[in-house]
């Protein structure tokens, strides 16, 4: 039986087109099985060069022969979509409501919790991946969120002009500090890295994790950075040893304005010894206190950004002792930074 067949001119240019700039693989593949037919190609030649089966060979040449080439070009009508009808419901779960509002002793989303709801709610049991094309369908994709804090201060415009009109009216025989703390550790922050393809660099940890606190101030006029020595806790004799440290250094100022957050041992009316300190300095040291849950308004926590990122993201580090020499040289190599925020004119600022 000769296995040919006999394509007009036309019909060849329209293969031909499919063959070239078709966007469907399966009409391109049918197209190109009636091309190489139309060349009297032998059917052991078509399967090598194809990577077909005689049976396809013979299905859509006998296709053609009955139908001609609108037998092959058709496309498969859409598969209707089973439960679409849900997409909006599982979209509205998802995005608007916890699990724990059905039950579920779970804080977040997944695609099996999805299915197991509808499965009991609805008497439906969609696979796990239906319902993760569902999600993606909708526009939504699993990532981290972004943590931001929750409550708001109710005083925070008031406590901003404040401190505003503490920096704008500065004299030039005061000075202004933005002050924070920061943790360290020898277990490094783990951060995005280049690795070969295919392969997940490691970051060597010490096992047992040592924690050292720094107390640190940015100056605001200049943006210089100055580190206090280390301490094991963070509380009131870390903060007083920074502001010994700030009166000793700035002896050529008539007073010194601390910008701080509100933690129980930077406030006065909290902690003694504080109240102790400013009771005998406080003609030299004057506290400021941020809108509390407002990490923004303090420029000093883009400081601990960078050395977070430059410092002590992977590290490899052998013991605490080590990372802090690195992160004091770090600081002795900027030594001013850019104050990194909008919330404040800082026209000001070196």
């Amino acid at each position: 039986m000769d296995g040919s067949i006999r394509l007009s001119p036309q019909e060849r240019k329209l293969l031909l087109h499919e063959v070239r700039r078709g966007t469907n693989p399966d009409i391109r593949l049918r197209a190109h099985i009636l091309l190489l037919l139309h060349q009297q190609l032998p059917w052991t030649m078509i399967v090598a060069v194809l990577f077909t089966s005689a049976a396809t060979i013979n299905r859509w040449r006998r296709r053609y022969l009955h139908g001609g080439l609108a037998a092959i070009l058709q496309t498969k009508p859409p598969r209707p979509r089973r439960w679409s009808c849900f997409l909006a419901l599982v979209l509205h779960w998802v995005t608007l409501r916890s699990p724990r509002d059905f039950g579920f002793f779970r804080s977040r989303w997944t695609c099996a919790t999805v299915v197991a709801l509808l499965d009991h709610d609805d008497g439906i049991r969609p696979s796990r991946e239906t319902v993760r094309r569902w999600l993606h369908q909708g526009g939504l994709v699993w990532r981290r969120p972004r943590p931001v804090p929750g409550p708001k201060d109710p005083h925070y415009a008031q406590k901003l002009r404040t401190i505003r009109a503490l920096l704008r009216d500065l004299p030039p025989d005061q000075v202004a500090f933005f002050m924070d703390e920061v943790d360290i550790n020898t277990n490094p922050k783990i951060g995005a890295m280049w690795m070969q393809r295919g392969q997940q660099a490691v970051v060597q940890t010490p096992g047992i994790n040592t924690k050292r606190y720094l107390a640190g101030s940015m100056h605001w006029r200049t943006g210089e950075l100055i580190l206090s020595e280390p301490g094991c806790q963070r509380n009131a004799d870390l903060f007083l040893r920074h502001l010994d440290d700030l009166r000793r250094r700035f002896r050529r100022y008539r007073r010194i304005h601390v910008i701080c957050d509100n933690a129980i041992f930077h406030r006065p009316e909290r902690c003694r010894k504080v109240r102790e300190y400013l009771a005998q300095w406080g003609d030299r040291i004057v506290l400021h206190f941020l809108p509390t849950y407002a990490p923004e308004t303090n420029p000093i926590e883009r400081v601990w950004w960078h050395l977070h990122e430059e410092i002590t993201r992977n590290h490899r580090c052998r013991d605490i002792e080590e990372l802090l020499d690195l992160i004091f040289d770090w600081s002795a190599t900027k030594r001013r930074f850019a104050i990194e925020t909008s919330v404040y004119d800082s026209r000001t600022a070196a």
